[in-house]
């Protein structure tokens, strides 16, 4: 696995499983070392939704009474929301890219990237916020 990444063609519909067939109908296999790589990467997103679940799960059943109900609540909420949202949003990049090295185009843009940055910004502001009062 030296050489060029190179795609190879895709085989025969006859030979490809039927999910292949529907998420990848045209271009070509791509080097394998970019489709692990691309895997690698959801993956990465995907623990970073299950840190947020998890995360979301623990303010609203641990017992804590430093903290305000509502804030904890909300704080949960928002948690929970984030993972889901970078969960669906790994499984769709991970698509996206896949497709793209499939038809030899340019690689997205990772949209979530930004989202999750902005996300992060306001939850630290609220944090700033909370804990100055």
């Amino acid at each position: 696995m030296n050489g060029p990444a190179e795609g190879t063609p895709s085989p025969p519909d006859g030979d490809r499983p039927a999910l292949a067939k529907v998420l990848f109908p045209t271009g070509t296999e791509p080097d394998p070392r970019f489709t692990l790589a691309n895997e690698r990467t959801f993956l990465a997103w995907m623990r970073t939704a299950l840190a947020f679940i998890a995360g979301g799960v623990a303010l609203e059943a641990l017992p804590m009474d430093t903290v305000p109900a509502d804030l904890r609540n909300t704080g949960a909420l928002v948690a929970l929301g984030l993972g889901i949202v970078l969960a669906a949003g790994a499984a769709f990049r991970w698509l996206r890219v896949e497709r793209a090295m499939r038809e030899e185009r340019p690689l997205p843009a990772p949209a979530i990237v930004p989202a999750l940055s902005l996300t992060a910004l306001l939850i630290a502001g609220v944090l700033l916020v909370v804990v100055a009062l």
